[in-house]
């Protein structure tokens, strides 16, 4: 099996006209009957290193899936693509599973998706042994590994495949999973000789932010005002958080919805369709919720709380922007997160290890959120991939802090925490600092040492930011198993009593009563920008529309990036419609003619309001035809010569269109003038041939014959 096939099959189902880095030679490596483990961020392409495979090759593909709504979400999109998908599991009654076994059967479907639950019971395996599979693709495979941040034990019982079909190679895919996770990934699949595929982790078309926990709500309501109309999910630690977010948003106006597990089924469900179908564009829930969405124009994922590890941080923030166009992460986060998670962990029935394990990765989460260096390098380093420079798209990167000597803050803090014997946590040695009379601090004579109100020079925020960093460079520790006290560590004495200077960033400047933390740039666009805004609006309502017709979700009939090639491109013909990035032979059969008419008549609007629309001169002229005006009158009225007007209505009618041509150029003409073009090379030039025929055939005759000629090599080709 070669990659010519793969990558017709790519533009024929798919309209893309070349794969991703790394996606061949994972295709190829599946080709060769090899085991292969393929790490790819969300967004970045997994699904087809496998769907490609299954299409190409003989029998069916099966594919573990761990979520219902997935399964579903990918066999609608495959189906909009005329490839024959299928999934069992228990939403489908016994005739709907009766009827995909007999379509199995029968060999109509090439993808089959099931979860890890129907794939090792015993009912299962009849109907699999039955069938000639042609590759095993276990998805989310971070759920195989205890050390994963999402553990699930039936997964790790899909050892069994390697041992009782060991001729059939096994794909396993996932989209985060440290060195740890990857090598139990290995060995719990008992992969043999296998490959392993790492790309890079960087989504660059993200912007990462973080931002202190302090007035969410008002940052949150100011983001959305500036991301109008965006499809975005907010993710909450508790279900009364999501709850309670989403009443707010709807009170300023937004159009909002809750999701948790809490819900009954069907709540949940119609929830998850308004947000694929783009009626609901904000989603507040708890981590459960996108995980069985491919929705591709998610354009921001905003963490009310922070995580409580990178690898999920990092998936749930890939929900944005797997289409590759702009798209915002932003995170809050709080020493309260902290503190909620530590509690929630400790009270858990897991082992001591998988605490220990937690805790870590929840320190490593909360550095993260509060060092101010680059964002994208902190997380690519995490996951093993060097990252050197600056990447420009995470607010340290955009506002760089400003580092002043922070020695003598530092002391301040250290020597009060000293002098009270190591017995206060972050919030109450703030207080202090601050010369508050809070009650504790006057029960346990704080407001006596040397240090109470040696801070008012810093507000209560600026204080929790300078600790932080505090916390994070070393200084000072927390006794989590002490009632999470604050301890002065060695590298902290040093500056205490040994003079050592330490810098530290400044803290950030406050926004202002009435400030917008979002503040709108006020840029005045160009004609040429409001015409594609109006395009663009006007594509995203006709697929809208055809997209309740046919009853999938928008993204799924056409993905915001090939509306934004449509937009740019305005393709007037199927030929130019199939060149279009997404387009596939079966979505220009069921929607094309829809999305060129509009164009048409966009152009056609603003062509008779005297806008001039680059890259349409042809249809003009070819509209002007159609409404029986002859060659030299629309020469005249466009102000061109009859020879130009004579080529825009030949490049229309090589490209598909009604024109008959007999007026210039006779059947009989046309094969005498297409027999001699062996002697000549392409391109084809008119003014030879006219040579050639010692000026017996016209220029325009000439000219038709040639556009006759590439009209029929192009329905040969197709």
């Amino acid at each position: 099996m070669n990659l010519t096939l793969a990558t017709t099959a790519l533009k024929k189902y798919f309209g893309y006209d070349q794969f991703r880095p790394l996606q061949a030679d994972i295709i190829q490596n599946v080709f060769q009957g090899k085991d292969t483990l393929v790490l790819m961020p969300t967004g970045g392409g997994k699904s087809l290193c496998y769907q490609i495979p299954a299409i190409t090759q003989e029998g069916v593909a099966v594919v573990i899936s761990p979520l219902i709504a997935l399964m579903k979400d990918q066999v609608e999109g495959l189906s909009a693509n005329g490839i024959p998908a299928a999934f069992i599991n228990s939403s489908l009654n016994q005739e709907q599973q009766r009827n995909v076994e007999n379509a199995l059967l029968a060999g109509y479907v090439k993808l089959l998706y099931v979860s890890p639950e129907k794939m090792v019971s015993q009912s299962f395996q009849p109907l699999l042994k039955r069938l000639k599979i042609s590759l095993f693709a276990i998805d989310e495979a971070h759920c195989i590994s205890a050390w994963g941040h999402d553990f699930r034990p039936e997964y790790t019982q899909l050892k069994f495949l390697k041992a009782q079909y060991p001729g059939i190679p096994i794909i396993a895919l996932t989209a985060t999973a440290d060195k740890l996770t990857r090598k139990d990934i290995l060995g719990q699949l008992g992969l043999q000789d296998p490959a392993v595929f790492i790309a890079s982790f960087d989504r660059p078309n993200i912007s990462l932010t973080v931002r202190p926990g302090q007035k969410r709500y008002e940052q949150i309501f100011d983001f959305l005002k500036q991301h109008p109309n965006q499809s975005g999910i907010i993710y909450c630690l508790s279900r009364k958080g999501c709850e309670s977010l989403a009443d707010k948003l709807n009170e300023r106006g937004f159009k909002a919805d809750f999701y948790h597990a809490e819900l009954p089924a069907a709540r949940r469900n119609k929830v998850q369709d308004d947000f694929i179908n783009d009626r609901t564009p904000i989603i507040c829930a708890t981590i459960a919720f996108g995980m069985g969405i491919d929705k591709s124009n998610v354009r921001f994922v905003i963490h009310y709380n922070l995580p409580r590890n990178l690898e999920g941080y990092y998936q749930e923030i890939g929900r944005a922007g797997r289409d590759g166009l702009p798209s915002d992460a932003m995170l809050f986060f709080s020493y309260a997160d902290l503190l909620s998670y530590r509690e929630m962990f400790e009270q858990s029935e897991a082992s001591s290890e998988q605490k220990e394990l937690k805790i870590a990765k929840l320190e490593r989460m909360f550095q993260f959120a509060e060092a101010p260096v680059c964002r994208r390098k902190t997380v690519l380093n995490y996951f093993g991939e060097p990252y050197d420079g600056q990447c420009g798209n995470c607010d340290v990167c955009k506002n760089p802090p400003k580092h002043f000597d922070g020695t003598v803050a530092a002391q301040k803090a250290l020597s009060a925490i000293t002098r009270t014997g190591q017995k206060v946590g972050m919030s109450l040695l703030v207080d202090i600092l601050r010369g508050s009379n809070r009650r504790e601090i006057l029960e346990n004579k704080y407001h006596q040492i040397k240090t109470y109100g040696a801070g008012r020079e810093y507000g209560y925020d600026d204080w929790l930011y300078l600790l932080s960093q505090m916390l994070h460079i070393g200084l000072v520790e927390i006794a989590y198993d002490d009632h999470n006290f604050l301890r002065v560590t060695e590298e902290g004495n040093k500056v205490l009593f040994s003079g050592k200077q330490i810098s530290l960033a400044m803290p950030l400047p406050k926004v202002k009563p009435g400030e917008k933390i979002f503040a709108p740039k006020v840029v005045e666009k160009s004609k040429t920008q409001l015409l594609r805004e109006e395009l663009l609006g006007r594509l995203q309502l006709l697929r809208r529309d055809l997209a309740i017709q046919h009853g999938i979700p928008p993204y799924t009939l056409f993905g915001d990036v090939t509306l934004q090639h449509l937009t740019d491109a305005r393709p007037l013909s199927d030929a130019e419609m199939l060149e279009i990035e997404g387009v596939s032979e079966r979505k220009l059969q069921l929607y094309g003619d829809a999305f060129i008419r509009e164009i048409r008549q966009f152009v056609l609007e603003k062509t008779q309001a005297g806008e001039r629309i680059t890259g349409s001169t042809n249809f003009i002229s070819y509209h002007m035809y159609l409404q029986g005006k002859s060659v030299d009158e629309i020469a005249q009225e466009r102000g061109f010569s009859p020879q130009t007007i004579i080529n825009h209505l030949a490049t229309m009618y090589e490209r598909g269109e009604l024109i008959n041509i007999d007026q210039w150029v006779s059947p009989e003409e046309c094969d005498i003038i297409q027999g001699a073009l062996p002697l000549f090379t392409e391109p084809y030039q008119v003014k030879p041939i006219f040579e050639h025929f010692s000026e017996r055939y016209s220029f325009d005759q000439i000219r038709w014959a040639l556009a006759d000629f590439r009209k029929k090599s192009l329905k040969t080709v197709e």
